[in-house]
């Protein structure tokens, strides 16, 4: 054979080497398709934020400008544990692609031995009869080094590689998505403390006013102007009123608790002071419908896992094709330590291998249809994802519309009832009407301001999960090693 210069040398092994890089078996990954609206249906009527007001940012909290919560949600990430706990599964996934890509490489091992035998020979006489036998004992020296590496031929490590990476990035969008249920479940919770705080101020105000008309109800009862019924109505009126104010505190008390669960500390051991609260509405920018594949983490993560789930059918296919071994030893031997690590005792081996499994009873097909229906499973789950995000969102949306108005319908029927209260009360006075007409207005008009308040968390609640529904500001372009150039 004629000499080939190391220049066609170079050249051929590269050749080579883009060949067997073009053999990876199975389906190249391609996003499928999933039912995108062309726009929200439910933005019709509801102000959203303009193009100029910016994107959703990652601590959305901030837009409702309250100090508190901004300090409470900042201690979620460092301190809730099932985000502590996400964070670890990202670190497991990311280091199952690092022990994947590990079949890119060589495996070396080195060993030495020292190895002792016996065996007897048997002596004979010239006749041909064994007359003597004797014991022979030999010592075997050995200090291999040994070199193994599969190629990847058909892609087997390359598709395990690629399963893996789409699964620490699935796991990195769980982080997200844990971090956002997290947050937002944190400020529904606050909010749901704030109007609390709310109810006992409106209902600690009504106490005071209720002890001012059955003081009035007292002096007109002393005065034999009024009944003994009515000065019983304005105490039960009273005490009813009051209890109300300290049944409160359970819910409160229980809020407080969820919150300090949240933030990962003890709940004796975490206080929220009452304080007066002023709710802020900010202008939550929807954005395209479209978008929301890439916004929200568990979509995304869902679509990874379908990545994940199409290069395993890649490496059940590479199992029909035959695996190439190439393999080398070195070493010394020899039969006494005097002569074990010197140049005439050193020894070494090279040569491939090649197999090929010619039956397994089915094995590698039913492997590869139990991929293809995994696959078949994800494609299922991303898409009901993405339903369920345009739910949620169109959901939100419209509760956010439609309790505005009720809002702005409800402070009118305050508005009317503490109108009426004072013309009944007037009345009384000049001793027109009987207690019982006071009594109706009192609770009427307590009926509806209370009314007023839960609309108030309502709204706050479905700001928070429409946020949440939007993807809290998270984006996939922050996954780790994501392909920007895959084909959806």
């Amino acid at each position: 054979m004629k000499h080939i210069p190391s220049r066609y040398k170079t050249a051929l092994a590269a050749a080579t080497c883009l060949a067997l890089a073009a053999c990876t078996v199975g389906p190249d990954y391609v996003r499928p398709t999933a039912p995108v609206p062309a726009a929200f249906k439910e933005s019709a009527g509801w102000k959203i934020a303009q193009p100029a007001d910016g994107k959703l940012g990652q601590a959305w909290w901030q837009l409702f400008n309250d100090p508190q919560l901004t300090a409470l949600e900042e201690q979620v990430v460092i301190s809730n544990q099932n985000v502590i706990a996400a964070e670890a599964q990202v670190r497991q996934a990311k280091a199952l692609v690092q022990a994947a890509r590990a079949g890119y490489y060589p495996t070396a091992t080195v060993g030495a031995s020292v190895t002792r035998s016996q065996r007897g020979v048997a002596s004979s006489s010239s006749g041909g009869v064994n007359t003597a036998s004797s014991v022979q004992n030999s010592t075997a020296f050995s200090l291999p080094f040994d070199l193994s590496w599969e190629a990847d031929v058909w892609g087997r490590i390359r598709r395990s590689v690629e399963a893996n990476r789409d699964s620490a990035q699935a796991s990195e969008a769980d982080l997200a998505a844990a971090q956002l249920s997290a947050q937002a479940e944190l400020a529904q919770d606050y909010f749901l403390l704030r109007v609390q705080d709310l109810q006992k101020e409106l209902l600690d105000a009504t106490v005071a006013s209720f002890q001012k008309a059955l003081d009035l109800t007292r002096n007109r009862y002393d005065s034999g102007v009024a009944a003994k019924s009515d000065l019983l109505q304005a105490e039960t009126q009273l005490k009813t009123t009051r209890a109300q104010a300290i049944d409160l505190g359970v819910q409160r008390a229980q809020l407080e608790h969820a919150i300090a669960l949240l933030i990962g500390k003890p709940a004796s051991s975490f206080s929220l002071p009452a304080l007066h609260f002023a709710a802020v509405f900010p202008q939550i920018p929807a954005g395209l419908p479209s978008q929301l594949l890439e916004r929200r983490p568990d979509i995304a993560s869902a679509e990874r896992r379908m990545a994940a789930a199409n290069a395993q059918i890649g490496v059940a296919q590479a199992a029909y094709y035959p695996s190439i071994t190439l393999s080398a030893s070195a070493g010394f031997q020899a039969a006494s330590l005097a002569n074990w690590l010197t140049w005439p005792s050193r020894f070494w081996a090279l040569g491939p291998a090649i197999s090929q499994t010619l039956f397994d009873g089915g094995l590698r097909r039913a492997q590869t249809e139990q991929a293809r229906a995994a696959y078949d499973i994800t494609v299922a789950g991303y898409r009901q994802s993405v339903l369920t995000g345009f739910q949620e969102v169109e959901d939100n949306l419209s509760a956010l519309r439609i309790l505005e108005a009720e809002a702005q319908a409800q402070e009118d029927a305050v508005q009317s009832s503490k109108q009426s209260l004072a013309v009944f009360l007037n009345q009384y006075r000049a001793g027109i009407i009987s207690y019982i007409n006071i009594t109706v207005a009192q609770s009427t008009e307590l009926a509806n301001e209370r009314t007023a308040v839960g609309i108030l968390g309502r709204r706050l609640t479905s700001s928070v999960l429409l946020i949440k529904a939007l993807g809290g500001g998270w984006d996939a372009a922050f996954l780790t090693g994501k392909d920007q150039n895959v084909k959806k």
